[in-house]
């Protein structure tokens, strides 16, 4: 009985410190020498291929791309121009067990750079 009460409040420690990171922090920072409307154009349609609904909008400088999460918070992806292409942050939650591979969210980002 011991033993599982340990494990339990163990997993729900776990589970609550992956939740308590920064919620404004990129998960990831990437640089690209796309401007942000054409990585835009390249990752929107890679997110659809993998039945992602994404929603883009746009600035003068910027676009923000936002997939809605069932289970964490949206996953975020913002480009914006830069001296040399642009720079991207990507703003992801993951469950715990998820984290150790990239996610389908992470992959479009990266393979558009």
């Amino acid at each position: 009985m011991r033993a599982s009460s340990v494990a339990a409040l163990t997993l729900a420690s776990l589970l609550l410190g992956a939740c308590a990171s920064a919620p404004n922090d990129p998960s990831l920072v990437m640089q690209t020498s796309k401007t942000p409307a054409e990585y835009a154009d390249c990752v929107v349609p890679k997110l659809r291929d993998q039945s992602l609904t994404p929603t883009v909008s746009q600035t003068q400088r910027s676009y923000r791309i936002v997939v809605s999460s069932k289970v964490a918070a949206n996953n975020v992806l913002e480009a914006y121009k830069a001296p040399h292409g642009g720079k991207v942050f990507l703003y992801e939650r993951h469950l715990l067990a998820s984290s150790f591979a990239p996610s389908k969210f992470e992959q479009a980002a990266q393979e558009c750079l």
